[in-house]
This record gives structure tokens, C-alpha cells and sequence, in this order.
């Protein structure tokens, strides 16, 4: 199953970055889709749906691309900038493949199946309040409830979701752009790629052609690997090529990816002049099928929000081979400042 989703995603991603054959015959459903999405969105706006507005300001953080576009570690450093402009920052998210619908706190010692890859690598980095369920008005709302010193929400995906109003929208673009510039299925763009926002953030060090405005840049930067058995183990990752292995020169190594753009991990990887066998899984791979246990490698090297899952699952975790790169997002202390500004003026987006 997992096999025949990974070659149906090459599939639709490869056709997503053209407008090739699929992509045309997908054409005038996309259009359909564009319709009911403007049309839901201007319901919401008139006020015809209900949409529930926190005592709290509200800032999403999400994409209009379909799957990752670096949310998760963007979201770790606005936390850290809300903090050191003295708010107190709490999270909610829909936590992908987590189970129940009901609202429920996330610690760092959750497991992922039950509050979600992302949610469970943001409490651990972050030790803020993060809050998971279906509903996120429900689920801010509760998080509110437990945790009343919050005074702001930032929202971990949720652009979409207009049941709850929003005072910032943050949307993140990556080396891939908007693809073909189409909306689904002919193409990866849930809205227009010209909707409006506050602030876009762009996850790559080339400019694509296709995004205008003036984007801010963030670059994800990731200088060493820990052993996940021990986290305590680090090595600079310019040194892993030089890694002592009995009987080699140096060591076999592989790097393995379950996020939405396995390339931007493996990208940076050989920034740092590796060498490897590149494993790409598909985006919030669950690990259950060990796919390292056939793997010839001295060293995996597996992304932190891979990791999560990885550290919870007995014929993984103590695997000696696997080192996790854990990676921070560098971006223009400019843009907190603007967003706090904009806090403070409690602007509606």
C-alpha cells in the first residue's frame, strides 16, 4: 500500500510541475475547485458561515502549495520570537494522522500516533503549550481553557480553515514555487497563489520566478547529527564523511526523508559535502515497515520530524546507524519585529 501511494505521488507531483497531459485532462476540475474555494471563502467573509474569533490575537502559518513547505520549523522560530517580545505563545494544529477528533494537549513525551509528527517535534523543541484536534476553533478554545496565560495562537497549518478568524496570515513558499500555477488536482495550489496575506515567507535560497511580492527569506541550516539512540552523540556533519568504520576508508551513508519535499533535506545534506544514497518517503511516513532494515549504510542520517516516530518504535530506535539532523531556520529578525507590530495593532487579515 505504502508502495503504490509513493508511485501515485511521483506521479501527480511530476505532473504538477508542468502542464502536461494529466495535468490538462485535470484542467477543468481544477476550475471547479476554484470556484467552490472562492465561493466557501466569500461565505465565510459575508458572514453566511460562522467563524469564531478568539479573545486572543491569532496567527496561521500555513501554504497554499499542497504538503511541506517548512511550516513546522518556521513555526518553532516565530514561537522563539513571540517569547523574547514577551508574549506567551501557544500552538494548535489538526496533528496529521493523529487519532480522535477531540481537542487534547500535546507534551513531549506524547506519542505521535496520537498527537501527530509535527505537533509532537514542535512541543519538543519549544515547550509551549501545543494543542491538537479537528476543529481548531475548538481546539484554541481549549488550549485557551487549560492554559489561560496564552495571549496568542499560532496556528500550525490552517489556511484554509476559516471557522476561525485571524489576525495574521503567514504563508510559506519553497524552491518549488506554485508548481504549474494550477489548482488542484491539475496542479499543487489549494487557493491562488495571489491571495492575499501578510507576510510570505520563502523556504529557499534561489528566488522562483513565479513568486511575486517581496518575500522574506528563510534558510534552514543544519551543522551536526545526533545518534537517535543517544542523543547526547553528536558529529558535525562535515565530518561524517571522515567517520571512523572498521575496515573502510570512510563510511556508506544514507539519507532518508518522510516530509512533504524529501529534496530540500538531501539538498542541504550535500551543502555540507556528503556523499549518500538519497531514500525518499512519502510525506508523514509512519515508519511501520522499517524501511532501514534492508538498507547497506554505515550511517542513515533522518530529518527530526522523521525522528519522532523513529525514537517510538522498538525495531528502530536502537538502531545504531540512524543520526538525526536537527535544523534551525535562519531569517531577518525584521520580520518579527513586523509581525509584533502587527500584534499589537491586532490588524485583521
Amino acid at each position: 500500500m505504502s508502495s503504490a501511494r509513493s508511485r501515485f505521488e511521483s506521479i501527480l507531483t511530476r505532473s504538477w510541475a508542468r502542464r502536461g497531459l494529466l495535468a490538462r485532462l485535470l484542467w477543468p476540475v481544477s476550475l471547479l475547485f476554484q470556484i467552490l474555494t472562492a465561493l466557501r471563502r466569500g461565505l465565510y467573509q459575508a458572514g453566511v458561515l460562522p467563524s469564531t474569533r478568539l479573545p486572543v490575537p491569532v496567527i496561521i502559518v500555513g501554504n497554499v502549495f499542497v504538503g511541506g513547505t517548512g511550516k513546522t520549523p518556521f513555526t518553532i522560530w516565530l514561537i522563539d520570537a513571540l517569547r523574547s517580545a514577551g508574549y506567551v505563545p501557544g500552538v494548535i494544529s489538526r496533528g496529521y494522522g493523529a487519532k480522535g477528533d477531540a481537542p487534547r494537549l500535546v507534551t513531549s513525551a506524547s506519542r505521535a500516533q496520537e498527537a501527530g509528527d509535527e505537533p509532537l517535534l514542535i512541543a519538543q523543541r519549544t515547550q509551549a503549550c501545543v494543542m491538537v484536534g479537528r476543529s481548531r476553533a475548538a481546539t484554541a478554545r481549549a488550549l485557551l481553557g487549560a492554559h489561560p496565560e496564552v495571549n496568542v495562537i499560532v496556528s500550525d497549518d490552517g489556511l484554509q480553515h476559516y471557522a476561525l478568524q485571524r489576525d495574521i496570515e503567514i504563508v510559506l513558499f519553497d524552491a518549488r514555487g506554485t508548481g504549474n500555477g494550477w489548482l488542484l488536482p491539475a496542479g499543487p495550489l489549494r487557493e491562488s497563489a495571489s491571495r492575499r496575506r501578510d507576510f510570505t515567507v520563502l523556504n529557499t535560497q534561489q528566488m522562483p520566478a513565479d513568486i511575486s511580492g517581496n518575500p522574506v527569506r528563510m534558510i534552514l541550516e543544519g551543522e551536526y547529527a545526533e545518534r537517535l539512540s543517544d542523543r547526547s552523540q553528536r558529529i558535525a556533519l562535515r565530518s561524517l564523511q571522515s567517520f571512523q568504520t572498521p575496515g573502510r576508508a570512510g563510511p556508506r551513508i544514507a539519507a532518508a526523508a518522510g516530509i512533504g519535499n524529501p529534496a530540500r533535506f538531501f539538498t542541504m545534506l550535500r551543502a555540507a559535502d556528503l556523499s549518500f544514497d538519497a531514500l525518499p518517503l512519502p510525506d508523514h511516513h509512519d515508519f511501520a515497515d522499517d524501511p532501514f532494515g534492508n538498507v547497506q549504510a554505515d550511517i542513515i542520517l533522518i530529518t527530526e520530524k522523521d525522528a519522532v516516530k523513529c525514537s517510538q518504535i522498538d525495531a528502530i530506535k536502537n538502531d545504531p546507524r540512524l543520526w538525526v539532523v536537527p535544523v534551525t531556520a535562519r531569517i531577518d529578525r525584521a520580520l518579527a519585529e513586523q509581525i509584533v507590530e502587527k500584534l499589537r495593532g491586532h490588524p485583521t487579515a
